[in-house]
């Protein structure tokens, strides 16, 4: 060691050290605090300096720039894809599937059927519909067999030498003939699968109360969402019996749980990986191809892509339910609303996807942004040999909107009221009840249209 290390010596020997107060050597112990305990609060903190900025989204740039990878942008090594047999046909029993031919072709690499799906039913609120349909066809483009090759062309070749033999059923197309289940879709089992009823007040009362009763009949059509980027999913498999799966899926937990259930695995042995969406608007929130793909891939030890045709977009997807909307209102001489009924039929389609959660939106908000007192308000969902309904954006509100307020709009023209007056003096206000009985906070609805028939000019027009 040098001279010029300076060494501090030892003061205190270990017998020192151990002849220590105790006090000191024990544990320190803060004082307990009284809550709520004040905290320094800056003036940065109640300040949000982006609003009103313009900011810039993560992916826009690689979006303007065409750079971002959607499904169909991804591949693997020795991937294969597939393509589905669709039924064509809206109602019958499945008599025989002959794969004989499909699985010859040179290219093909597996054909899947329904016999070899572990649990062959799957559905967000019910499990009601097939993976691929084994016994019998619900709607036309329910999917009999699914097709694994080197190249889409192959594969959809394939499924075109895949021969079914059907024994076609008698179909039932209108959702209010299907009440009478006459003709059941899924027999045994009632074609009104889903129903709500809201009564609020006396309904009697109120009609003797009018001065005029409104009827009037509405309905919607059928919407498919047409996403730019159709359905699409890759399936692989790892060494360790684990699958992975590239989906455009919005609700990949839910997926999870579906595909464990289709597959018999177990959740933990399933991954998904949501990919970038190329438009979703409810239409994505159920899994379509996923459990097929997985069990192409695994039958062919090699990762399975599949995306759809914008044909089988509109008959294989979900879409918004048609609704057929029966409209009975009470008013008096004033314009004052005293009595609603309301009696919805939903057309679901061949399975239930999302129709519970919309039918139950819609029979709740069937009456409108009004003080109605006395109200019935009845709701049924169908099923029918028609494509399936489920989530689109509104869940069943754009529909009852256009009928309640078309009915207004008529309502105004017959007792020559301001159509404005006449909402302005029927609308929800701070407090009101909703039909379920909810008190309402934060109402705006009058501010709103106040606001809005100032911006246009509602009066300026001679409206």
């Amino acid at each position: 060691m040098t001279d010029d290390v300076k060494v501090a010596d030892k003061t205190d020997s270990l017998t020192d050290l151990k002849e220590t107060d105790e006090d000191l050597r024990l544990p320190s112990v803060v004082e307990p605090a009284h809550f709520p305990v004040e905290t320094i609060d800056t003036e940065a903190r109640h300040q949000t300096p982006a609003v009103g900025q313009r900011a810039t989204r993560p992916d826009g740039r690689l979006h303007g720039l065409g750079q971002t990878k959607y499904i169909d942008d991804i591949t693997f090594p020795n991937m294969l894809f597939a393509k589905m047999k669709r039924a064509g046909i809206s109602s019958a029993l499945i008599k025989s599937i002959d794969t004989s031919e499909a699985e010859a072709m040179p290219g093909v690499a597996a054909v899947l059927t329904g016999k070899e799906i572990p649990v062959n039913s799957y559905g967000p609120s019910y499990q009601d519909q097939p993976v691929l349909a084994d016994e019998r066809v619900f709607h036309a483009g329910d999917p009999v067999a699914a097709v694994a090759a080197v190249t889409e062309q192959i594969a959809e070749e394939a499924c075109e030498r895949i021969k079914v033999e059907y024994e076609p059923l008698e179909p039932v197309y209108d959702p209010v003939e299907a009440m009478k289940d006459e003709i059941k879709v899924h027999p045994p089992h009632s074609n009104i699968y889903a129903t709500k009823r809201i009564k609020k007040g006396d309904l009697e009362k109120g009609f003797a109360e009018a001065d005029h009763i409104f009827e009037g009949v509405y309905s919607t059509q059928m919407i498919e969402h047409v996403p730019l980027e159709p359905h699409a999913s890759i399936a692989q498999w790892d060494p360790n019996g684990r699958v992975t799966l590239w989906s455009s899926l919005g609700r990949i937990t839910l997926g999870r749980a579906d595909i464990a259930r289709t597959l018999d695995m177990p959740i933990n042995k399933i991954r998904i990986v949501g990919t970038i969406v190329g438009g979703n608007f409810g239409g994505k929130n159920e899994i379509t191809t996923e459990p097929a793909l997985a069990l192409l891939s695994r039958k062919t030890g090699r990762p399975v892509k599949m995306v759809y045709t914008r044909e089988e977009e509109f008959i294989a997807s979900t879409t918004r339910h048609p609704f057929i909307m029966e409209y009975k209102t009470g008013v008096t001489d004033d314009g004052m609303i005293t009595a609603r009924k309301v009696r919805l039929v939903l057309d679901g389609g061949a399975y239930c996807s999302w129709s519970e959660t919309t039918l139950g939106k819609a029979c709740i908000l069937s009456a409108g942004p009004y003080n109605i007192e006395n109200l019935l308000a009845e709701a049924y969902c169908m099923y029918t040999n028609k494509t399936m309904t489920g989530a689109m954006r509104g869940f069943g509100a754009p529909q009852v909107c256009f009928a309640y307020e078309s009915q207004m709009d008529e309502i105004a023209h017959k007792l020559g009221i301001d159509p404005l007056e006449l909402r302005m003096k029927n609308a929800f206000h701070e407090g009101s009840a909703s039909p379920t009985g909810q008190v309402l906070q934060s109402v705006v609805v009058k501010d709103s249209l106040e606001k809005a028939a100032e911006r246009f000019g509602w009066k300026e027009d001679g409206q």
